[in-house]
């Protein structure tokens, strides 16, 4: 080959004359090949030395098995058999498409942008409820609109005619639904308070968790609140005046749920201020509590004249229940938020 001949022309130049070396075998590894150039020899020289002498060859391993191995040790693993630990195997990236080809893989175009943030106006379940109770409504006014109209006629000027004043069964479910609505109400309007000026995060897995726990709340608060009178009334009152005290309750409670929903609905749609909405729910409620003290008085204590025992009567029964729910709700909501 040239660049042998080249090789052994710089080695030759390089030895005395009258000398003349004689290489018996040919070199077998890049040291001796580097022994054979001069010292001055380039490193492409080198290079091209080392690949002229050395041709790489094909290894070939015996299909043998080998017998030949220390006593007490077993037999040697086969040097063809390569077997990777689990965690070289399987990673992070083992079932990613960019990882295998062999796999397809979906195309991304643009850039992630920020998340939606969440709303009731977003939230489906929500939606539906807010729509099946805006129906319920509907449906509570096209049906009984003589019936709240009397009742609120009656609220103020009671009538001594009490035949005109019966409710039906249908009235008297109705009323129910729409005590068991004014729970959901304000279950959803303490939860837009409690995420609003509380806490953004909580523990619970979904917002419905809590929604679910504000919402058993509230019901508890409303059954507790009608056992307690029933069973104070009983003891001190007679049947005739405890019945036309739990109907004038019941009506209370449902109307509470008509004058609470608008907010809900501005709050969930309309995205009226926050400040605006506690002002609305807290002038209800206070309506809603001189109403309940107004007839409490009008149907217990008119005739007696006793001042004193009204206001204990109220305290005990309705303020004490009513503080006591805001006291448990904010147990709740500091147990369940998650402190940073």
């Amino acid at each position: 080959m040239i660049i042998e001949d080249s090789i052994q022309t710089a080695i030759d130049a390089t030895m005395p004359e009258g000398i003349v070396e004689v290489h018996p075998t040919r070199p077998q590894t890049p040291y001796q090949v580097l022994r054979l150039l001069p010292k001055d020899a380039t490193p492409a020289q080198q290079d091209s030395a080392i690949q002229a002498w050395l041709k790489p060859r094909e290894i070939r391993y015996s299909e043998q098995p080998d017998t030949l191995h220390l006593p007490g040790e077993g037999i040697p693993k086969d040097l063809k058999a390569v077997s990777l630990p689990q965690y070289y195997r399987e990673n992070f990236f083992s079932n990613d498409t960019l990882y295998h080809e062999e796999l397809s893989a979906q195309e991304f175009f643009g850039m992630a942008g920020d998340p939606v943030p969440y709303s009731y106006a977003n939230d489906n379940l929500v939606t539906s409820i807010l729509i099946v109770g805006f129906l319920l409504i509907m449906l509570a006014f096209s049906r009984m609109s003589n019936f709240i109209v009397g009742q609120a006629k009656n609220f103020i000027h009671p009538s001594k005619n009490t035949q005109s004043l019966l409710e039906t069964s249908g009235e008297i479910y109705m009323q129910i639904v729409l005590t068991g609505l004014t729970c959901i109400v304000y279950a959803l309007l303490y939860y837009l308070y409690a995420t609003e000026f509380v806490a953004k995060t909580y523990v619970t897995t979904s917002e419905y968790v809590l929604l679910a726990i504000f919402l058993g709340v509230f019901v508890g608060y409303f059954s507790l609140r009608f056992g307690l009178y029933s069973l104070v009334n009983i003891l001190f009152f007679d049947s005739h005046r405890n019945k036309k005290f739990l109907t004038s309750l019941l009506y209370i409670s449902s109307i509470e749920g008509l004058l609470l929903y608008p907010a809900l609905a501005l709050l969930a749609f309309m995205h009226l201020p926050a400040q605006n909405a506690i002002w609305y729910c807290l002038i209800v409620l206070i309506l809603v509590k001189i109403m309940t003290f107004y007839k409490s008085f009008t149907i217990f204590f008119n005739q007696n004249g006793f001042f004193l025992q009204i206001i204990l009567y109220f305290c005990a029964l309705e303020m004490v229940p009513l503080f006591t729910l805001w006291g448990g709700l904010s147990v709740i909501v500091d147990y369940l938020k998650i402190n940073f």
